[in-house]
């Protein structure tokens, strides 16, 4: 038995030590932002009115749907207002830094032929899975620990001990859970890839679930997994039951990956591809066909997923635009036609917001296909297309042709699933064309974020990854930056800040013009970089 786990802790300082910067970057993202976030929240919601008028908006099924139900019964304090904003959001960050290190970790480690390597030494069969949980045990206990002190470092009026570090920890066992997910998947597909697409795929399931519950009964939100970081009650009763739910869980989940580990070979996944056709079809001609041949099934699970979540979304549309629902004796006042239009209003204000979702999620698939030009050089896929007549500009175009074309169906698809399960769901239908006005209003602004991508393909092909700073940084400003008061300019550092309140307003066509000039312009910076570095070795 221990000879299956041998020297399993030198690979855990080997794992460590590879991935020491991205932790560090990681934790001191997370465990910073909540700190400043808590320390700042005072000056804004320090008044028994501020937060009278922040709880009322956190009870509208608007916010339900995005932070989970706000249950806190007043007199309400700052770090009960804080705990209810900031649980699910900083949720989602928890788990996707989990997902990213545990496929790291294991099957792509097993794609780069790393695996094969170490195992060629004096190593268990099972110690690189082994370490890759014990790596992940110290990273979520890191960053818990870190952010429980930086909230009781940033004493926000009605803070207590047991519930700061009922936050960190919370965040770390909820983080750690999604990783166990992600281990599981490693070993039931075939390529580092697949099992990304998995994790982030049950995560957006599991998160969609939850917002459906958390608006319809908030009772069943204890079936989704995601709804029991919301049920912790922060800074009020401080349930721990939920944690011990979460680690209980994961480690159901890890003996499942053991022992699906032991049943596969290295390099292989327990679900096989489908052997491949014996002559190539007739489309399947130059690279640009190449590229969408290979990436036909993320982009599919893509495209219906934005999809799927703009449904999600826009189903809640009739609750959440129901003012005599919500508010009767508003309604009285207002009459029939005044209870439309603040109805349409508030519609086109979530809209609004989760079109910035739209935009964000849409980005991912559009950056991996860019970043996939430097990855597929660097691994060799693309010594057959450069020894043929393929020219640098052909394979560049087919690369930014694609992850262009994949942003742009998905956030359209996004933006047009929730028209259809809005309007299906309110009484008083909202026009097609209205809500596109998001889908126009935004897209320059993904075209910016896949042009920066194209360019550090380009110039700095080792630090492409740094292009990811841009969504997360969108998400953060757009969503946290009307809560944590940020100035005009912060908001302004992500292409997506520059957009104005579509599909509420009109498009801004002058934005819209220099935003899709500058997006075309770097993409021109990006061939002239690409044509003149070097091919990207391993």
């Amino acid at each position: 038995m221990s000879s299956r786990y041998a020297n399993t802790w030198a690979l855990v300082r080997l794992n460590l030590r590879h991935d020491w910067l991205k932790i560090f970057l990681w934790i001191a993202g997370l465990a910073g932002m909540m700190a400043s976030a808590a320390a700042k929240f005072e000056g804004i919601y320090g008044t028994p009115k501020a937060m009278a008028s922040i709880a009322q908006t956190l009870k509208t099924p608007a916010m339900v749907s995005l932070f989970g139900p706000f249950t806190a019964t007043p007199p309400f304090s700052s770090a009960v207002i804080y705990g209810a904003e900031m649980m699910v959001f900083m949720g989602l960050f928890a788990a996707m830094m989990n997902v990213y290190f545990a496929v790291h970790a294991t099957r792509a480690e097993e794609d780069a032929g790393t695996s094969e390597l170490i195992l060629a030494h004096a190593v268990g069969r099972q110690s690189p899975l082994l370490a890759a949980i014990i790596e992940l045990v110290i990273i979520n206990g890191l960053a818990g620990v870190l952010e429980a002190l930086g909230l009781q470092a940033a004493n926000m009026p009605g803070a207590s001990a047991t519930g700061s570090w009922l936050f960190g920890l919370g965040l770390a066992a909820f983080g750690f859970m999604f990783g166990t997910f992600s281990l599981l998947f490693a070993q039931m597909v075939s390529s580092a890839r697949a099992s990304t697409m998995l994790s982030y795929a049950w995560l957006g399931l599991l998160y969609v679930a939850r917002m459906g519950t958390d608006v319809q009964n908030p009772a069943l939100t204890w079936w989704t997994i995601f709804g029991w970081i919301e049920k912790m009650h922060l800074y009020t009763a401080n349930v721990w039951p939920p944690v011990w739910l979460m680690l209980g869980l994961s480690a159901g989940v890890l003996l499942g990956a053991v022992g699906l580990a032991n049943a596969r070979d290295i390099g292989a996944g327990l679900v096989e591809p489908r052997t491949g056709r014996s002559k190539a079809s007739r489309f399947l001609q130059g690279p640009l066909m190449l590229l969408v041949r290979l990436e036909r099934t993320s982009t599919m699970i893509w495209l219906i997923g934005l999809f799927v979540l703009g449904a999600a979304y826009g189903s809640i549309f009739g609750t959440v635009g129901d003012l005599v629902k919500s508010n009767p004796m508003l309604a009285k006042l207002l009459g029939s036609s005044g209870v439309a239009a603040a109805n349409r209003a508030v519609v086109l204000g979530l809209a609004n917001t989760l079109v910035v979702i739209f935009a964000v999620v849409a980005a991912v698939p559009a950056i991996s296909t860019l970043l996939r030009l430097n990855t597929d050089e660097r691994k060799g896929y693309l010594e057959l297309l450069h020894a043929a007549p393929v020219s640098r500009l052909h394979l560049f175009l087919s690369h930014a042709f694609e992850a262009v074309g994949v942003g742009t169906l998905a956030l359209a698809l996004g933006v047009l699933g929730m028209a259809a399960a809005g309007n299906a769901s309110m009484t008083t239908p909202i026009s097609l064309a209205r809500f596109m006005r998001g889908f126009v209003g935004y897209w320059p602004a993904l075209l910016v974020v896949c042009g920066l991508a194209a360019l550090l393909v380009g110039l700095l092909p080792r630090l492409q990854a740094l292009i990811w700073v841009v969504p997360v940084y969108g998400v953060l400003s757009m969503f946290l930056g009307p809560m944590l008061d940020f100035p005009k300019w912060a908001e302004r550092l992500s292409p997506f800040g520059w957009v104005n309140a579509v599909p509420t307003r009109a498009v801004a066509w002058p934005t819209f013009a220099w935003m899709t000039a500058l997006g075309l312009g770097l993409f021109g910076l990006a061939y002239v970089s690409y044509r003149r570095r070097d091919l990207t070795m391993n």
